[in-house]
């Protein structure tokens, strides 16, 4: 599918060369997007290797019907169906969250507050609740948790309180630029070169895709799909996301003792931290859409872990 939208992928070569491909594995491009990951993936397999691509938006799904390969599977689900795959199946996993530059950019999916459009935000346009619709029945009390918790905004409850008047007051928020008018009246201080309306479009965003459960559900998921020694590739584009990556890779990424039983063998590691990459200043300088971005990568790992004589007292090595 051809559109006006053009999308740069953030990290290619850094997130590709992290999965360490294996010419004959199987891969799976969590958030096929427009395919820049997929297909550099697709460059280094061999006529034996596969990839599979989950995406839950339809036009990402479209582009990778575009692609003419055998050795390419199409998913159009959310990348929480991941633990539908096999065990142990896949010798790497590429998650690259958030939006993509043509959901942002076309008014029409309604993301953002740069142009006008319907208030609609979802990844999936074919199922679930718009923006509006959410906005046109929930209580104010939920809106302005959703504000806060998802927006990380210091001004969600007065955000709330108008949206709740602008309700009674006209009726339905239908649109971007009726939404960000809104925001833009409640929120009476902003950072300089920031919108009023960042962190509630990002809220809303989130909330409606469910975008953190569905990531905590794949991260689980991951354990499960990999292989001993494959790689758990995850490129994170604000601070709820990489929180939510970080601790689940530092959780699986030390022994489990279990204090019931001080004299017994620790659980093994599951995952081994490997890096975190940021874009370098050539990328963010071509596009600074990427500044934000934070990659961090784990192997997944079922060694046994070795008992130290100096850990448990009175017992032979």
């Amino acid at each position: 599918m051809q559109d006006t939208w053009t999308h740069r992928t953030v990290l290619l070569n850094e997130a590709v060369a992290a999965l360490q491909v294996n010419p004959d594995g199987h891969y799976i491009d969590a958030t096929f997007g427009r395919g820049g990951h997929s297909r550099l993936i697709l460059s280094q397999l061999s006529a034996q290797g596969r990839l599979t691509a989950f995406d839950k938006d339809p036009e990402a799904i479209a582009e990778a019907n575009t692609i003419a390969d055998p050795r390419l599977v199409i998913r159009h689900q959310a990348f929480s169906h991941l633990g539908e795959m096999p065990a142990g199946s896949a010798a790497g996993i590429l998650l690259d969250l958030g939006i993509s530059s043509p959901q942002i950019d076309n008014p029409a999916r309604g993301f953002s507050f740069r142009g006008d459009g319907p208030l609609d935000m979802r990844m999936d346009s074919t199922r679930g609740q718009s923006v509006a619709e959410w906005l046109a029945d929930a209580e104010t009390d939920t809106i302005a948790e959703v504000i806060r918790e998802y927006g990380e905004e210091r001004f969600a409850v007065q955000i709330a309180k108008a949206i709740d008047r602008r309700r009674q007051e006209r009726g339905v928020i239908a649109t971007t630029a009726e939404l960000a008018e809104v925001v833009a009246g409640a929120v009476k201080t902003r950072e300089p070169g920031k919108d009023p309306a960042t962190r509630t479009f990002q809220a809303f965003r989130i909330f409606i895709n469910a975008e953190l459960e569905e990531l905590q559900q794949a991260l689980e998921a991951s354990l499960k799909v990999l292989q001993p020694g494959g790689r758990l590739v995850v490129i994170s584009f604000h601070s709820l996301e990489d929180r939510i990556v970080k601790q689940f890779i530092a959780e699986h990424s030390r022994e489990v003792f279990d204090r019931r039983a001080p004299f017994a063998a620790p659980k093994a590691m599951r995952l081994k931290a490997l890096e975190r990459v940021k874009p370098g200043a050539d990328e963010v300088a071509a596009n600074p859409r990427s500044r934000s971005a934070v990659m961090r990568v784990a192997e997944r790992t079922e060694v046994p872990v070795q008992v130290s004589p100096q850990r448990y007292p009175g017992t032979s090595a």
